[in-house]
């Protein structure tokens, strides 16, 4: 990654991080910055969540494993990647109509985790997200075999978990991801 992009991103991260003091309070930037300067790979996996308009903050801090937690804190799923369905077993399934890859794919190419249904709803404590689109949740493997996929939204001032044939995929329809540096 070229120098510029680097400085580039921190600089926007530092930005959104003080915009936001809400969803990190206690925890330093420049303790972050240098973890991420530290880190190029994950340095590029921010730059994806960033580029594909997931916007990524930091909203959790591990002292047992000193990480610093980045999700996705787009006010709704990132544009860059919706219309994708579950998982790649799901996209080979798919005879007819086939969307561009899948999100957990897509999430691994990226080097990041999709979150999960609590850290989905972690995140919904942290602000209002996925009031007009929805975004996949990482799902539990019986539900998986079955040919399901679990994804999440907001309506009615509450959280909703809902499930959907893994192979379907829909415009509004995305995934929110979850970074530990």
């Amino acid at each position: 990654m070229k120098t510029e992009i680097q400085i580039e991103i921190i600089d926007t991260l530092k930005k959104r991080f003080e915009s936001n003091m809400q969803r990190h309070q206690n925890i330093e930037f420049s303790k972050v910055k240098a973890k991420i300067e530290a880190n190029p790979d994950k340095l590029n996996s921010l730059y994806q969540m960033e580029i594909s308009g997931g916007e990524p903050d930091i909203v959790d801090y591990n002292p047992h494993s000193d990480q610093y937690i980045f999700f996705d804190c787009s006010e709704e799923s990132p544009k860059g990647r919706r219309s994708l369905c579950y998982d790649s077993e799901a996209l080979e399934k798919r005879k007819e109509n086939k969307p561009s890859g899948s999100a957990i794919a897509l999430a691994e190419k990226m080097g990041v985790e999709i979150l999960d249904e609590a850290q989905y709803r972690y995140l919904q404590q942290l602000g209002k997200f996925d009031c007009k689109t929805s975004s996949w949740i990482l799902t539990p493997e019986p539900i998986r075999k079955l040919g399901g996929a679990l994804f999440c939204d907001r309506r009615y001032d509450n959280v909703f978990v809902y499930h959907n044939g893994a192979e379907s995929y829909y415009a509004a329809r995305g995934f929110r991801s979850c970074l530990k540096i």
